[in-house]
């Protein structure tokens, strides 16, 4: 997995629009300098986050591919071939969501909570997370999916019961 390629990639699809809903002085404020404070994941006036066809699509597809992983993951019985398979569709995935989700500037906003989120357990699945286990990597990714249940609306969506650590 290209994970340079694919964070960039990610950045940029998310930078432009929050760098254009936000008006010239506030994207030049917010330049990458690290010093701005994280955004909040928070619910659109107690609702959740409307979702469009591609973002429920990209994100059917991960919570699918990850509540299957998962349990061998657990279990340490995935292998690393299946680790890798994970990883490269989670980046598909990411991809598909820069290319194709059009949410209104708010709830892109609250969506980029959570796709970092899904990059990083993506990371750690593909072999990148620093000595982090890549079990830890799928954990993370269904930790991500569950918080975009609570935030988003996405019918017929359905969290991953997540394992207790042993």
């Amino acid at each position: 997995m290209k994970t340079h390629s694919l964070r960039f990639l990610f950045a940029l699809g998310l930078a432009v629009p929050l760098a254009l809903a936000a008006g010239p002085l506030q994207a030049a404020e917010t330049h990458g300098h690290g010093h701005e404070p994280p955004v909040a994941l928070t619910l659109d006036h107690g609702q959740k986050w409307t979702t469009d066809g591609p973002l429920r699509q990209a994100m059917g597809n991960l919570r699918q591919a990850v509540a299957q992983a998962l349990p061998q993951a657990h279990a340490g019985s995935m292998t690393q071939a299946a680790y890798d398979a994970l990883g490269r569709q989670a980046g598909r995935e990411l991809t598909y969501i820069v290319e194709n989700c059009k949410l209104e500037p708010k709830a892109d906003a609250a969506l980029h909570v959570i796709l970092a989120d899904v990059v990083e357990g993506a990371d750690i699945v593909g072999g990148q997370g620093a000595g982090q286990p890549r079990a830890a990597g799928v954990v993370r990714l269904a930790e991500a999916l569950n918080r975009y249940g609570a935030y988003f609306d996405h019918p017929g969506w359905q969290d991953i019961p997540v394992p207790s650590a042993s």
